[in-house]
């Protein structure tokens, strides 16, 4: 894992978003902020090859994906120690198994400022 930034952002940060225009939204907020490098996919598998292929040092996971949930690769995350944060627009009636319970939820839509909150150390749930 890389170190951030002298602002605190992780210099790669990985999106798991099912719908491209808010995928776009995020990468294109995320890089605003001086991050070095996003990467973008919609699936759990392309997420997983993702990290195998390179962990990020941060991770925004959609909850629910198309006919699947991001815990898979939450449980992938969390082994690496690699910090995240769960995205809905399900609100306050997204599901999280009890192992995540406590890990920061991001509603869709979210302002710059929280985003720009959520990606710094101090306020990861780790």
């Amino acid at each position: 894992m890389k170190p951030a930034d002298s602002d605190g952002m992780p210099s790669d940060i990985l999106i798991v978003e099912d719908d491209p225009l808010i995928a776009l939204d995020f990468e294109d907020r995320i890089l605003g902020f001086g991050v070095k490098s996003v990467r973008a996919t919609g699936s759990v598998a392309g997420a997983l090859a993702l990290i195998d292929k390179q962990a990020p040092d941060f991770a925004l996971l959609d909850v629910a994906l198309v006919r699947e949930n991001s815990f898979a690769i939450a449980e992938r995350l969390d082994a690496l120690k690699i910090p995240f944060v769960f995205i809905t627009g399900y609100g306050s009636e997204a599901k999280l198994p009890a192992v995540f319970s406590k890990m920061p939820l991001l509603p869709k839509p979210c302002s710059s400022d929280t985003l720009r909150a959520a990606l710094r150390p101090r306020s990861r749930c780790e």
